[in-house]
């Protein structure tokens, strides 16, 4: 599955973006489907594995890049950790997917701010990642959604 959220990795690093680091996220969709269907450990390690080895693959290992990335999926799986104790007769893929997307986008624009550009100006910028992680982890969330059977509609508790 790893390997499956690395070629939708490549894949959309090959698409041109008319936004500087606004992209789909198709590699969350990969994350979401391992998640409810294999667990909590499984998810996180292809979700590091997809970013280490994505980095790897693009030369940006240790670069700014690199930690955008991290800092983005580490912030993604903490908020599916909570988000996967909601009740789920009413949270489901979606909304997970949905959560994970604006926790991404938080943990990068934490380390934009941190650490590249120390500049309140940054925060321009928020309505325009906003918006994009609304659409694309609605987007994600509902394909993902599609991909799972419908018995596993929703995401299960985590799994050890």
């Amino acid at each position: 599955m790893a390997a499956v959220a690395l070629g939708l990795t490549v894949l959309e690093n090959a698409i041109p973006s008319p936004l500087p680091g606004v992209k789909p996220g198709l590699a969350n969709i990969i994350t979401l489907i391992v998640l409810a269907r294999f667990g909590w450990r499984a998810a996180v390690w292809v979700s590091l594995l997809r970013v280490v080895a994505g980095s790897l693959l693009f030369g940006n290992f240790l670069a700014p890049g690199f930690f955008l990335s991290l800092s983005g999926a580490l912030c993604s799986l903490g908020m599916l950790a909570l988000s996967v104790r909601l009740p789920q007769r009413m949270f489901g893929p979606v909304t997970h997917s949905v959560l994970a997307s604006f926790a991404h986008i938080t943990g990068q624009m934490a380390v934009v701010y941190l650490w590249l550009i120390p500049h309140s100006g940054i925060a321009y910028l928020i309505p325009i990642f906003a918006t994009a992680a609304l659409v694309f982890g609605t987007v994600n969330g509902l394909v993902a959604a599609r991909f799972m059977d419908n018995d596993d509609s929703h995401v299960p508790e985590i799994k050890s």
